[in-house]
């Protein structure tokens, strides 16, 4: 259809005003699930240090002659695991005329750029405790790293072909050694999960990535089971996902984590673990030196795992 002659439009007048929305869209990950459940700690130490004991194990034939002299059972030392703090940082800058101006979507930059930064660090903690980073002890010129959960985890675990775990060894926490992929299949899961409860563990989180988590929801343990909707004339449910497993040794909450390591599935017991910071959260100014402004945050903080027997690792899946 034309249009009339002499039609003034849009395409043809100046000065329309812009319209801008003053909400700005962000839908990058935030959440932090291991960071959430673990416990928070503090320490006074660049190497803090904690230790763990364990019982002599059962002897069915502890038997004892009637009126014979008592012999003196062998004592064992406990062990003292340990791990380094992470200093952690992030630095805004912003010019000063870029705080002049009129920005939709925020009152002030700075403040906007310094909660973002705020959230990024956030995320970097979940990803650092959550990763198969060995400790470094770090020098003058060499940072200091915290071991993560996948470099922790040594005694119930489960590795591919040519895998094994790394953990605590000689003040240095190792970073697992890579086997060749396989996939998830319930089998494995419920042997780790075994293993763990064998140990004396009870790990009731399990975290995966999104791959891991749809390989749970598809354990032929779920295959037949089916939710009661009532009566027919209400929306049936698609039971497509599992968020509890129920094994024979308990319930095990099912949490995808989008900082999991891709090839690996955690076993958790949360009250094992404890993020101690040397330094807690902190936000500070830095030396102005031109037309321009500079803030600081940081932390600086150690994954302690009480007592790594008390989780599992399943490790090298597709």
């Amino acid at each position: 259809m034309a249009v009339p002659s002499n039609t003034y439009q849009t395409y043809q007048t100046k000065g329309i005003r812009e319209d801008l929305s003053e909400v700005i869209y962000n839908i990058s990950p935030t959440q932090t699930p291991f960071v959430s459940m673990v416990r928070k700690g503090k320490c006074t130490n660049t190497n803090p240090e904690w230790q763990i004991d364990v019982l002599a194990a059962a002897n069915a034939d502890n038997a004892t002659v009637e009126g014979d002299d008592a012999t003196t059972d062998a004592a064992t030392a406990t062990t003292r695991p340990k791990n380094y703090v992470q200093l952690m940082d992030k630095v805004v800058r912003l010019s000063d005329t870029n705080q002049a101006v009129n920005a939709a979507g925020r009152k002030n930059e700075l403040s906007y750029q310094v909660s973002k930064r705020g959230k990024e660090l956030k995320t970097d903690i979940e990803a650092m405790a959550l990763s198969l980073n060995p400790s470094v002890a770090g020098s003058a010129s060499t940072a200091r790293k915290s071991a993560g959960v996948g470099a922790w985890l040594e005694t119930n675990t489960n590795h591919g072909v040519g895998g094994s775990a790394g953990g605590f060894s000689a003040g240095i926490v190792a970073a697992p050694t890579g086997g060749t992929n396989r996939a998830l299949t319930e089998a494995i899961f419920k042997d780790v999960i075994a293993d763990a409860w064998d140990a004396g563990g009870e790990p009731t989180k399990v975290l995966c990535n999104k791959k891991q988590k749809q390989a749970i929801s598809g354990f032929n343990g779920i295959a037949t089971l089916y939710r009661d909707t009532g009566q027919s004339k209400k929306q049936a449910s698609i039971m497509g996902a599992a968020d509890l497993y129920i094994s024979d040794f308990g319930e095990h909450q099912i949490i995808a984590d989008r900082f999991m390591p891709v090839n690996e599935v955690y076993l958790i017991d949360p009250e094992y673990w404890e993020l101690a910071h040397l330094q807690a959260f902190k936000t500070t100014d830095l030396a102005k030196t031109g037309h321009s402004d500079r803030k600081m945050l940081f932390v600086e903080l150690a994954l302690c795992s009480k007592n790594e027997a008390a989780n599992g690792g399943i490790y090298d899946l597709t």
